[in-house]
């Protein structure tokens, strides 16, 4: 479905010469090459940030709009370079707003959770922010009254959650295992938190979430995942060997090779 923001972006890239071609964009300078929407999210995106004509918030807007347009991710960065650069920061409330409501569409969200995953929560400087904008400041709400839309956002952002410093996430955590049908994004979520390079949990606190989740017996890696947590380790790049001791003891114990304790 076409937004108020998607065709404000097509308009403004319309102005620019670069418009929607039978078999994807061209411009009008170039008439005949086709351009991808990477190349037009790494040519323009950055643009919509140095028009002076534009307000800081039609900015925003602008560059969220031609995100939906594009599906680049790409156009995230120039975003976020934005809010930090030196004439940033953004409009907070302008600013994830915006990722609010890309996170509760119906419609394939990979570009915004990557872009939270490696970007923001991966940062230590916004990890806090981008965390509690995106899901923490609502959770109660979310779980409460459990919109289709919401549940989109939160299971979305749950499973990206694994750099987020673990006081700060252990809140939310704790409020989504109340509904069932979040336990897949915070099985997710709990994963991550152990596999990530930035990945960050306390083992007893997330093992006591863990056994908590109703999920299928043979969910891949939830054994996997007790084992490590149970054993009181915090991060798999501080203990390379336990996930795949872990992974050794259950292909035993599935194998019938020794009895599960």
């Amino acid at each position: 479905m076409e937004t108020q923001a998607m065709g404000d972006a097509r308009r403004w890239l319309a102005e620019r010469g670069v418009v929607e071609a039978d078999d994807g964009w061209a411009d009008a300078k170039v008439p005949g090459r086709p351009l991808s929407a990477n190349e037009i999210a790494h040519s323009w995106a950055g643009e919509v940030f140095a028009d002076e004509f534009l307000d800081v918030t039609v900015r925003v807007r602008l560059a969220f709009g031609l995100l939906d347009v594009l599906d680049d991710y790409w156009v995230t960065c120039e975003i976020r370079f934005a809010d930090r650069g030196p004439q940033g920061p953004l409009p907070a409330d302008v600013l994830w707003e915006g990722y609010r409501r890309r996170l509760e569409a119906d419609r394939d969200a990979e570009a915004v959770t990557y872009s939270l995953w490696t970007d923001w929560f991966e940062d230590r400087g916004t990890a806090v922010s981008a965390f509690a904008e995106t899901l923490g400041n609502d959770i109660n709400t979310v779980v409460a009254q459990g919109s289709n839309a919401a549940l989109r956002r939160a299971g979305r952002v749950l499973a990206c959650s694994g750099p987020v410093p673990w006081p700060v996430k252990q809140r939310a955590y704790d409020t989504a295992v109340q509904l069932p049908a979040l336990h897949g994004p915070v099985f997710k979520g709990l994963l991550a938190s152990y596999h990530d390079i930035h990945g960050d949990l306390e083992p007893t606190a997330a093992l006591a979430l863990l056994v908590r989740l109703q999920l299928p017996p043979h969910t891949r890696h939830l054994a996997e995942l007790h084992s490590v947590l149970a054993a009181g380790h915090r991060n798999h790049y501080i203990s390379p060997h336990a996930w795949d001791d872990a992974t050794r003891r259950v292909s035993e114990v599935q194998g019938g090779c020794v009895p599960l304790s």
